[in-house]
């Protein structure tokens, strides 16, 4: 059975302009040369606009469609009691591996959402100029796990008060953010934003800068990111919480 509610534009590979990049323990840093100068740059804490985003391509990049720690698949077609929710909380190498580990969920992959340009490489998106964020795809079984409790992990295993950043990871494609897949799902999130806001003041902490909205496309990333801390158990990961309860009703 297709995925339910959810239209896929898989990523591709990327166009070399004015941009070149290096990365550090795996994460990007934007550098751009000139005169035969290396310059840092400063990424944007802005959102692009459609004038102003890459403009990506039309090609997709391919994936090794196994997941690499469970063996099943990361996209196609899946048994008819799974769901889909998409959720955004830093560097998405973390943020998968979390959700992998979950009692009732049947897949995970990561990829880009949230943002303007198509099919967007992984430099493009830590450019700022793709408008997306680093998004974790869950392939859930709701008599197992319930979006209830999916939410509840998002809001506990990072900071939704950051905005364009998640600890030392800064830049807006570490914003957080929850990308629903129907109008029961929107509702669920929203109300769960109220309640963990009433957490986080009552603690003292800042107003949460999560956006929640309908998704209306993601493409999936490169597929060294699938899957990461599977591949490389003591690579990167950022995920940090506040130490706040949300639990949440089904």
């Amino acid at each position: 059975m297709p995925y339910q509610g959810l239209s896929f534009k898989p990523p591709g590979l990327s166009p070399q302009a004015l941009w070149t990049f290096s990365t550090r323990r795996g994460r990007c840093v934007e550098v751009s040369s000139a005169g035969g100068i290396t310059m840092l740059f400063k990424k944007p804490d802005t959102l692009p606009t459609v004038d102003t985003a890459l403009p990506g391509r039309a090609q997709a990049v391919r994936i090794s469609n196994r997941h690499f720690v469970t063996g099943r698949p990361l996209q196609g077609d899946m048994p008819d009691d799974v769901r889909i929710a998409v959720f955004a909380m830093g560097c998405f190498w973390g943020a998968e591996r979390l959700f992998w580990q979950q009692e009732g969920v049947y897949s995970t992959a990561v990829g880009y959402a949230g943002g303007i340009t198509p099919n967007p490489t992984y430099e493009e998106v830590c450019s700022g100029r793709t408008g997306h964020t680093e998004g974790v795809i869950v392939f859930y079984r709701p008599e197992v796990i319930c979006y209830a409790r999916l939410l509840q992990l998002f809001w506990e295993s990072h900071d939704p008060t950051q905005g364009m950043r998640q600890g030392n990871d800064r830049g807006t494609q570490y914003r957080s953010a929850i990308y629903t897949t129907s109008a029961a799902q929107l509702e669920q999130a929203l109300a769960s934003k109220q309640h963990f806001q009433q957490a986080l003041s009552g603690a003292g902490h800042a107003l949460i800068t999560t956006e929640s909205r309908p998704l209306e496309s993601l493409y999936y990333a490169e597929d060294y990111h699938q899957q990461y801390l599977g591949k490389n158990p003591a690579g990167y990961c950022g995920l940090r919480g506040l130490g706040l309860s949300c639990a949440l009703s089904s």
